[in-house]
């Protein structure tokens, strides 16, 4: 029923809003994030798993973000086993209602959590920690106005 009623113009419009939201938010992690040099990969995810934008490469899974927002309520299962992003495991180091910080080797993560995303942004040894803490933080910051 919704497909025959879809048609023409319609549909074009809704291809279009779709893109338009889903390029908007790579352009979140392509400038804001990534184009600022202060973060090595990154990642906008919705609170149901979904991936919104990403850096080519950066796989994280729906279920990673799962975990990363139960972490949110309860750090706990977070501080004891780790935090799980593309695939690779992270010492947490902060965990609080708003952030989780991860350590692995010499570099490391930060994720922030707003009203509707997670952003997650990784670092690597060029990078100093609280600089990519604090560009990940200031556009969730953004975000929440």
């Amino acid at each position: 029923w919704y497909q025959r009623r879809v048609r023409g113009s319609h549909l074009r419009l809704i291809l279009y809003t779709y893109s338009n939201m889903s390029s908007g938010w790579q352009s979140y992690v392509d400038t804001n994030l990534v184009g600022t040099g202060l973060v090595s990969v990154a990642a906008i995810a919705g609170h149901d798993g979904s991936i919104w934008a990403n850096t080519a490469g950066f796989n994280v899974t729906a279920d990673e973000v799962k975990k990363l927002l139960a972490g949110f309520a309860d750090p706990g299962p977070l501080r004891a086993s780790g935090l799980f992003i593309a695939g690779e495991k992270y010492l947490v180091l902060k965990a609080d209602d708003r952030s989780i910080y991860g350590k692995k080797g010499t570099g490391g993560v930060v994720t922030v959590k707003t009203a509707q995303s997670i952003l997650v942004g990784l670092y690597n040894e060029k990078i100093q920690p609280g600089q990519c803490a604090n560009v990940v933080e200031k556009l969730a910051d953004y975000l929440i106005e």
